[in-house]
């Protein structure tokens, strides 16, 4: 074991990379783990060897200023992040009624950003070169304090005998990248079709304005039988989902396919220890806000890092459990808020689906109750 750092980060994805950005901008020595190359290693978030990143995350304006203060964000190329204007979210009846969001009503420049992940990655790996106080090491380091990011899986969290409490949805989560024949004008759509979830995210990549990252929720053995179609029987099924308001989709990657969960570990935080992101709670991609929790959490624990007491350590468990209280509520919240809504839209009974899809309708004629939804939602 090595020794005579501040901090060590056990993970080396997006929040684990931010975290040690965040920290050494505090003038803190940070080790984390060094990010696997070659050909034979696994890609953040994927379980095979090579395996295309195809993921694309919603990023709120703070989650934005926080990439931005460790000079990751503005070093992504152009096509890496595109602003969403609207959103439109619908149910599965069609014509039933919508629910409307626009940057303009709410009076911001966007409702948040579509991001490559993949390029955030690199964009990231490429500031913590540039960071002095930054060491990448192959095996763990002594450390006052360990940040455990290493997602879901996490092997340090299981070894402190920290307590998984998962509930797993039955569900699987289909994502690719695809072209459509016309702009998608910065318009996020959503549809609520009981009982899958289909997203179509604006993108800028493989071409510029006419493109979307998928994120589709399905019954596991409905995601299966997708799964197992060619390309082209696949385009057709999803088109029949999707309908015709965003033009002929075409398919530009492979598909990639997770299950989904609700989890929350027992606790965040322990004597020299602290979990962050996905390795301290999942929730439900419905309303992407998974890693904007993440990023979240490293704001508030670096925030609560600098204004520490002089005298007391960074593994302080008293100075930890600051940020565990202070974290706890909003991602609870979360959880229950998209938990709620898979399953207020799972159902299938015909009186509820009436019910549910003109409340779509309704919400979006209260001007002031949209007002106040679409603020929690840039807030977060």
């Amino acid at each position: 074991m090595n020794s005579g750092y501040d901090v060590f980060v056990r993970g080396s994805g997006i929040v684990g990379k931010t975290l040690a950005l965040a920290l050494a901008r505090l003038g803190l020595s940070v080790a984390i783990t060094r990010v696997p190359t070659g050909p034979g290693a696994l890609r953040p978030g994927h379980g095979l060897p090579g395996q295309e990143d195809v993921r694309a995350y919603a990023l709120s304006e703070k989650s934005v200023a926080l990439l931005r203060a460790v000079k990751a964000w503005d070093a992504l190329p152009p096509a890496a992040a595109t602003p969403v204007y609207e959103m439109r979210i619908e149910g599965d009846l069609r014509g039933a009624g919508a629910l409307e969001f626009s940057s303009w009503e709410q009076g911001v420049g966007e409702l948040a950003w579509i991001v490559d992940a993949a390029a955030l990655e690199v964009a990231l790996a490429q500031a913590l070169r540039y960071q002095p106080h930054v060491t990448e090491v192959d095996a763990p380091v002594e450390a006052d304090l360990t940040a455990i990011c290493e997602g879901k899986e996490s092997a340090a969290r299981a070894a402190l005998g920290v307590e998984w409490q998962r509930f797993g949805y039955g569900q699987t989560a289909i994502a690719a990248r695809l072209v459509a024949d016309r702009p998608h004008a910065g318009v996020a759509r959503q549809w609520f079709r009981s009982p899958d979830i289909l997203a179509l995210l604006p993108f800028g990549r493989p071409e510029p304005e006419v493109s979307y990252g998928l994120v589709w929720s399905l019954p596991q053995a409905r995601a299966a039988e997708l799964m197992a179609l060619d390309d082209a029987a696949f385009l057709h099924e999803l088109q029949s989902a999707c309908g015709e308001e965003v033009g002929h989709l075409q398919l530009r990657s492979t598909r990639a396919a997770w299950p989904l969960a609700l989890a929350r570990a027992s606790r965040w935080c322990g004597p020299g220890w602290v979990l962050l992101g996905d390795a301290a709670h999942v929730v439900h991609p419905l309303a992407g806000q998974g890693l904007n929790l993440g990023l979240a959490d490293v704001e508030a624990l670096a925030r609560i890092l600098q204004d520490r007491e002089p005298w007391r350590a960074l593994g302080d468990e008293k100075l930890l459990r600051r940020y565990e209280r202070e974290r706890a509520a909003p991602t609870w919240a979360m959880g229950r808020v998209t938990d709620g809504l898979l399953h207020l839209f799972a159902h299938q009974g015909a009186p509820l689906r009436e019910l549910r899809n003109r409340g779509l309708g309704l919400v979006n004629r209260l001007g002031l109750l949209k007002r106040w939804l679409t603020a929690r939602a840039l807030d977060s």
